[in-house]
């Protein structure tokens, strides 16, 4: 009888073993698969990534082709004075 309860004790240790051995090989299927997905997603982000770099490098470009050229009004004396006389005003005490 102790011969058949050691040979019981192996296949159980070895039924155990096998078990674990599934469970670690479908853990690892997992963690595998989304790991190479997680690495195609980040691909496709840099990608994306350059791809909105360069747009903004041409909107630059196209924006800078089509801005107006700014003409600089020259002051007018009268401006000048409405302003001198403003100062003035505003050093005045008021009562």
């Amino acid at each position: 009888m102790n011969e058949l309860s050691v040979g019981a004790l192996n296949i159980v240790s070895l039924t155990v073993s096998l078990v674990v051995l599934v469970i670690g090989l479908v853990m690892w299927f997992f963690v595998n698969r989304a790991s190479s997905r997680t690495n195609e997603q980040i691909e496709l982000l840099e990608e994306l990534l350059d791809q909105q770099k360069r747009q903004t490098a041409l909107l630059r470009r196209l924006c800078e082709a089509n801005e107006p050229e700014v003409v600089k009004e020259e002051p007018d004396v009268a401006k000048e004075d409405e302003e001198v006389e403003d100062d003035f005003i505003r050093l005045v005490a008021e009562r």
